[in-house]
């Protein structure tokens, strides 16, 4: 088991985290299983998830509302416990690490994008950027000077100072994808990030995503009901059922079923819920 300095190191450290990995796999999940208890019933959204990615690759993961793309991220990120299975990441299961691992775990080696920005309105641009660095105990001063290269990063160096709940919808997004990486994680998971979008902001926060996954070699997972954007990733995996269907090859059923959820504006707009 890692200690919760050597599981930091895992995740910023290149030549510690090659020699962690296997033939360069980052994560691998053997039969994932979660159930949601609802009274006597009970909800199976993941019914035996097998999934191996390797360093380097960025997938799109497609499905209709509720088929448990959001459940599959969470538990990817150790913010939720399976109910069976295993979830391994640079060949050590998550389910072998303590409280305090789980939470340097979170912290450092991942990175999340949220459909919803989550950013405090009332505080900066730069102030939301920092705080996972002020998390993990950094000081002020370092923080701030991390969290002002990454806003230049995302193209916002001009919007440091300004409080987060003016800027625009996209401006948003680009503050909380710059949180998501200002530690430096190795993993960068992403729940409907362009959902809340109109079509061009949608098209600008991708196209940002998809640089930094490669000048940051990042190894990425986007949720997405956004079709156009999941075929422009290395590998689209469509889940339904509780399965998750290799290559792609579930994805024009998945094209149809969200059609016929939502209707046109699914196709663009993303997940609602």
């Amino acid at each position: 088991m890692h200690t919760q300095a050597s599981l930091g190191a895992l995740a910023v450290n290149d030549s510690h985290f090659g020699a962690a990995t296997n033939s360069g796999q980052i994560l691998l999940v053997e039969n994932l299983r979660k159930t949601f208890r609802s009274g006597s019933q009970g909800i199976t959204p993941l019914d035996g998830i097998d999934l191996s990615i390797e360093r380097g690759e960025m997938i799109a993961i497609v499905g209709p509302s509720g088929a448990g793309k959001s459940t599959l991220l969470h538990l990817v990120a150790a913010l939720d416990t399976p109910t069976s299975g295993t979830v391994y990441f640079g060949g050590n299961s998550l389910h072998t690490l303590s409280e305090a691992e789980l939470a340097e775990y979170r912290n450092r080696a991942v990175g999340f994008v949220w459909q919803r920005h989550h950013l405090l309105p009332d505080f900066t641009a730069v102030e939301n950027v920092a705080m996972p660095m002020l998390v993990r105990g950094e000081g002020l001063g370092e923080a701030l000077r991390a969290a002002e290269e990454w806003l230049g990063e995302v193209g916002l160096a001009d919007r440091a100072a300004q409080r987060a709940g003016e800027l625009s919808g996209g401006e948003q997004q680009r503050v909380a994808i710059a949180r998501a990486l200002v530690n430096r994680p190795a993993l960068l998971l992403a729940d409907e990030p362009t959902g809340d979008l109109d079509e061009r902001s949608a098209e600008n926060v991708f196209e940002l995503m998809q640089r930094l996954h490669r000048s940051h070699h990042l190894t990425s997972i986007l949720a997405t009901h956004n079709l156009s954007l999941a075929r422009r990733t290395d590998r689209v995996l469509a889940l339904e059922h509780g399965k998750l269907n290799p290559g792609g090859e579930g994805l024009a059923g998945s094209a149809a079923a969200m059609a016929r959820q939502a209707g046109p504006a699914t196709r663009t707009q993303g997940e609602r819920g």
